[in-house]
């Protein structure tokens, strides 16, 4: 879409990451046409959907900038640069990994990784991540798990993820 930093004020203004999950890539693409004539233009698609990197391609080339596109459930710094170079312009993952950050910071592109304790969302935070992805947040304790842990870290962004 923009450059790294519109991404992101785009992102956190829109407040929502739509998720995409399937079954198949064909299933994928019908969900990301849905979500987009529903008036949202972010969309993360999962590395649990088949041939997930070619969805991100396909959607990458066929919508250029007229979407947010992002990859989801990205374990290892690898992944996360294949999806990039398909088109991925943010990298969500489970887990707090150090290269994973250190590939999309390279690449200039947003990363999300995930982390649940305090300790582990500094950590993520200080190697650069440009948003928190909190997970499981539901069971983790929802709302009031976030609120708690937001006030003692008001300065970082908060991607809550999970039943919420």
């Amino acid at each position: 879409m923009g450059s790294k930093d519109k991404n992101l004020e785009h992102l956190v203004a829109c407040g929502v990451i739509p998720v995409v999950r399937a079954k198949s890539s064909e299933e994928a693409l019908r969900i990301v046409e849905a979500v987009r004539k529903g008036g949202i233009d972010i969309i993360e698609i999962t590395m649990t959907v088949p041939n997930a990197i070619g969805v991100i391609q396909t959607i990458a080339k066929e919508s250029g900038q007229g979407i947010l596109l992002g990859a989801g459930t990205v374990l290892d710094a690898e992944t996360a640069r294949a999806c990039i170079l398909a088109g991925a312009e943010f990298i969500v993952g489970p887990c707090f990994d150090e290269q994973l950050i250190k590939v999309c910071k390279r690449y200039s592109k947003m990363v999300i990784p995930g982390a649940v304790t305090p300790t582990e969302i500094v950590r993520a935070w200080e190697e650069g991540a440009d948003l928190v992805k909190i997970f499981p947040a539901q069971q983790l304790g929802g709302p009031d798990y976030i609120k708690a842990i937001k006030a003692p870290l008001p300065q970082i962004l908060f991607n809550p993820t999970g039943g919420i």
